[in-house]
């Protein structure tokens, strides 16, 4: 980040030598290293439009993940995510065996979902940005993942936490999750399009 000259009183402008690299910010800083996802007080979730006209909320129960954070260089960050696909919850449990049938997930020969980083940028603020592969039914497609930093804390037990919370959307199309059933009235039961949502506590490593 440069320094700009000023005019003195005489009009004359002067410029200022470069500055030094920007120190990094000891908060930041103090975050550095490995994470470990802890999903008793974290959430995967995910929403589908249903019947055209309401939305339907559901998440995964089982699920872990790691996270290298680097204070200095968000760029260096990176995140991984394996989630047990029969662990589904919808509230139904009609629906969630659907769901884990061969109509849509297939849990019995793909029983877990993953993700794993490529790229992560800093976007200003408490906003960041992750890229990544995505893993569904042994298709791999590319995933950007919208994440705000919810701060840092030391719980009563004396781990050192970190919160995120993210969003996406996907087309489950993309992943071979093309089941569906035409409406009398025009459209399809089950969106095309699903959003997905994150709250994400992680505990630093030992």
């Amino acid at each position: 980040m440069g320094i700009f000259g000023r005019k003195n009183d005489t009009t004359e402008t002067t410029t200022a030598a470069p500055a030094a690299p920007a120190a990094v910010n000891p908060e930041l800083a103090a975050l550095t290293g490995e994470y470990t996802i802890d999903p008793a007080h974290s959430t995967l979730g995910f929403v589908a439009r249903h019947a055209m006209v309401t939305n339907v909320k559901g998440k995964f129960l089982d699920f872990s993940g790691a996270l290298h954070l680097d204070g200095g260089d968000p760029a260096a960050s990176s995140a991984s995510l394996d989630v047990k696909m029969d662990s589904i919850d919808t509230g139904s449990a009609d629906r969630d065996g659907h769901l884990k049938s061969a109509d849509f997930f297939k849990t019995e020969e793909f029983p877990t979902m993953t993700f794993r980083s490529t790229k992560a940028e800093a976007l200003g603020g408490d906003d960041y940005r992750i890229t990544g592969d995505l893993t569904i039914l042994g298709v791999t497609k590319p995933l950007t993942i919208d994440l705000e930093f919810n701060g840092a804390a030391k719980d009563p037990f004396g781990n050192e936490r970190v919160g995120f919370e993210g969003k996406a959307e996907i087309l489950r199309s993309e992943w071979g999750l093309t089941w569906n059933a035409a409406l009398e009235t025009g459209g399809v039961l089950v969106s095309d399009k699903i959003k997905l949502n994150f709250d994400i506590s992680a505990i630093k490593n030992a």
